[in-house]
């Protein structure tokens, strides 16, 4: 099945995630749906815009900006996809124990909040 996330979803995506950046706060993948209105299959267009976009980050040197988005349940990460998709980028090394897999995102998501991201709006 091929999935596919139009442009105004992907640039509303970007804005979503350039937002939480400067306030340096996280997103469930939750509030992301509903404030974008993606349709249905809304989780699977949402976590393979997310992997689309962890890869280009990966290619360009920078920070996974989809570390931003993580499980409403109490651990406050990503789901376990988002590490997997680390794992096959390169980003992350080995195959992380959860607490391993705790702290690198913690880590990433500093990065994050630290790297300033070029402005999609003028590409």
């Amino acid at each position: 099945m091929s999935v596919r996330i139009s442009r105004q979803h992907w640039l509303a995506l970007l804005d979503e995630l350039e937002s939480a950046r400067r306030s340096r706060s996280l997103l469930t993948y939750r509030s992301v749906i509903e404030r974008l209105g993606l349709p249905q299959p809304a989780m699977v267009t949402l976590t393979t815009a997310l992997e689309y976009l962890a890869a280009l980050d990966r290619r360009e040197g920078r920070p996974l900006r989809s570390a931003l988005v993580v499980s409403q349940s109490g651990t406050r990460i990503p789901r376990e996809g988002f590490f997997d998709c680390a794992l096959r980028l390169g980003a992350l090394e080995g195959s992380p124990q959860v607490t391993d897999a705790v702290s690198w995102h913690a880590a990433e998501v500093t990065r994050v909040f630290e790297h300033r991201y070029p402005d999609h709006h003028q590409e």
